[in-house]
């Protein structure tokens, strides 16, 4: 077991590069299953999840390499003409994103067996909006000994119509298309950046898409896909951590790469709250204001607030003066890293799906707990205004979304570093 141990530091100075999107990464890696051959994905970051995928793949029968890391790493993928398409338990558990296998499996090779997807721990994570899709395409889904199979002759184009923009099911959904017979319309169809990056990869591979980062999406089926040479677009989610910690220990830095026209709506909170960007045309160049205010935050689909962005937001407002209200309207049980942040002496009360963050002047060093990959960055962000120590704990699910983060943060002039229980 590992952890961060953060003393605070003064302002922060310096560049850091922000790697490829986690969250766009593992679908193009999952894309790969759509065309027999050699693929290769660049900007792939050297991170837990990513070894995840790979093995996922490997057990179907899908070989791979990796080389370098961050914005140099690359992933060669070699996919044969038949892989065994179960996903297993023992990897499925442990990441969320396996449940987009389906969409490429059942395309390609008319047959899908997994059992429910892993992941965070912060809250179900119902698969019926998958399944209700692909069975208005063709497929016929079984239940049984934990696992739901699927088969299908050919999936056939039709009208999806989502009762949420969910972004996982809108990539499910728009692989599974590139592939089946006619025309397929997915309705209210979520629009991040991310699903663009895939859209953009299905479409060098010879997919025919429109409308992609809009909520109407029209995918006409073709008969084969060709290899994929694509790099993956900048970690939006990575960027505004980094936001965060110079928000909250002060300075000037700048994010190469990173992508303001990603981050529009939490760009301007974060101006609310004290933090200045400034798109300089090849990153962000940010700087921390003090004081900090306090702002109310609602999570949103894109492009409103994502949820991912939010622990970041409250240890922003657990110093910032005032009084803030921040609702959560993705995920249930996603404030569960409140009960640490409260360790540290910040101020939070939580009632369902709300939490009210009245601002304290200074947080105080404290051993905490990791419960994912966001509320753990969250907290080692925290610890950079906590007096005296912070330890925590769970740094594996740091790594699971973030490529070196102590050191990245350390290049900058924060005072983080890492332990393990035998040092």
């Amino acid at each position: 077991m590992e952890r961060f141990v953060v003393r605070p530091s003064g302002p922060l100075s310096g560049q850091a590069e922000v790697y490829g999107a986690k969250n766009s990464v593992l679908k193009l890696m999952t894309a790969t299953l759509l065309s027999t051959g050699h693929h290769r994905l660049r900007n792939v970051p050297a991170i837990t999840d990513v070894t995840i995928v790979r093995e996922l793949l490997g057990a179907m029968g899908v070989s791979s390499s990796y080389e370098g890391s961050g914005t140099a790493g690359l992933l060669d993928i070699d996919v044969p003409a038949s892989v065994l398409p179960v996903a297993p338990y023992a990897l499925v558990e442990k990441i969320r994103a396996s449940v987009v296998v389906m969409g490429p499996l059942l395309a390609r090779y008319g047959s899908a067996r997994m059992s429910l997807p892993g992941g965070d721990d912060f809250g179900g994570r119902p698969i019926d909006m998958h399944l209700r899709a692909f069975e208005e395409m063709g497929a016929v889904f079984t239940t049984e000994h934990g696992y739901v199979e699927g088969r299908c002759d050919r999936l056939v184009g039709g009208r999806v119509v989502f009762e949420f923009p969910s972004h996982t099911a809108t990539d499910n959904v728009m692989m599974a298309a590139t592939l089946a017979k006619g025309t397929t319309v997915i309705e209210n169809a979520a629009r991040e950046p991310e699903v663009i990056d895939l859209a953009a990869m299905l479409t060098e591979m010879g997919a025919h898409i429109e409308g992609a980062g809009t909520s109407r999406i029209e995918i006409e089926g073709v008969d084969q896909l060709g290899p994929a040479d694509h790099a993956a677009i900048a970690d939006r989610v990575e960027a505004a951590t980094f936001l965060g910690a110079v928000g909250l220990a002060g300075g000037e830095i700048e994010l190469l790469n990173a992508r303001a026209d990603h981050m529009e709506m939490l760009i301007e909170k974060l101006g609310a709250i004290g933090v200045h960007c400034v798109d300089t045309g090849r990153g962000i160049l940010a700087a921390g204001r003090r004081p900090l205010r306090s702002v109310d935050v609602s999570t949103l689909p894109y492009p409103g607030v994502a949820t991912d962005y939010k622990p970041v937001l409250v240890s922003l407002l657990t110093v910032a003066e005032g009084v803030a209200i921040v609702s959560e309207n993705i995920f249930a049980g996603r404030f569960r890293y409140v009960e640490e942040l409260k360790r540290m002496g910040a101020d939070i009360v939580t009632k369902g799906h709300h939490a009210v963050v009245r601002g304290v002047p200074r947080l105080s060093g404290a051993p905490v707990r990791s419960t994912d990959i966001r509320a753990g960055a969250a907290l080692v962000l925290a610890g950079l205004v906590a007096d005296g120590v912070t330890q925590v704990s769970g740094a594996e699910h740091v790594d699971r979304g973030y490529e070196d983060l102590a050191g990245r943060l350390s290049s900058l002039g924060a005072d983080v570093s890492r332990e393990s229980d035998c040092e």
